[in-house]
């Protein structure tokens, strides 16, 4: 793959847009993620990581251990936002929100949302949650992240993205990215994704929609990360709703 700069927006909108969204939204309802390898090249991965070390780059830092957690840390970024970072949640904002619609259609819903990343924003704000969640997560030996769900106050866009920004194999063993969904009535289903650098994942915040035999329902997906088993491990991590 040819190198990227990591301030190249325009060129990163471009690649969201040549996707082919249907099909990810059908690997969406069937499997309850949808995966794009190496939507991001190894220097714009490398450079996101590189901000780490920036603690200007950052508004606040989470110690998982210390919170019970998992065992690693994340970071949320500051506004402005990287150029890299809020050029693909605006690009895959604009993706995702048919989808979102689409969904709280189905589950009998009545919120919509706005075909834009600023329009939706600026509910955010007037609701108070102010402020940006794209985060930077850091995983050394011994680190994982226990199950959850990213909700930051009442109002919630349905989808999230992460993008893995660290080689498996190379720069660590172990730590794949885990999806558990619960069914009614069912025992709960899990997806392991070993991602590849700059493979990007989407899947659902809380709950999506499920066609059943009866209808549609409701399944509620959480998300972490597996035991890394040796070297460390850098994800980007994009929810769109911003927080109190």
């Amino acid at each position: 793959m040819a190198s990227r700069s990591a301030t190249a927006p325009t060129s990163l909108a471009h690649r969201v847009a040549a996707l082919d969204w249907r099909a990810l939204e059908a690997s969406l309802g069937e499997r309850g993620f949808a995966r794009v390898p190496a939507l991001l090249g190894g220097d714009e991965c490398a450079a996101l990581a590189a901000l780490w070390s920036d603690p200007t780059r950052f508004r606040s830092r989470v110690d998982m251990e210390r919170h019970r957690f998992g065992v690693g840390a994340y970071q949320y970024f500051a506004a402005p936002l990287p150029p890299l970072v809020r050029a693909l949640r605006v690009a895959v904002y604009r993706r995702l929100a048919p989808i979102a619609n689409r969904w709280a259609g189905a589950l009998g819903e009545p919120t919509r949302y706005p075909p834009s990343l600023a329009g939706f924003l600026a509910r955010c704000h007037a609701a108070g949650q102010t402020r940006p969640t794209p985060l930077l997560l850091r995983y050394e030996a011994g680190g994982y992240n226990c199950l959850h769900q990213d909700l930051y106050g009442e109002l919630a866009f349905p989808l999230q993205l992460t993008v893995f920004l660290s080689r498996p194999g190379v720069d660590y063993e172990g730590g794949p990215f885990l999806l558990v969904e619960q069914r009614p009535r069912m025992q709960s289903r899990a997806e392991v994704v070993v991602g590849g650098q700059g493979d990007m994942v989407v899947f659902p915040v809380g709950a999506h929609p499920v066609a059943g035999a009866r209808g549609v329902y409701r399944a509620t997906m959480r998300h972490g990360v597996a035991r890394i088993e040796q070297g460390e491990r850098f994800a980007l991590g994009i929810i769109f709703h911003d927080a109190r």
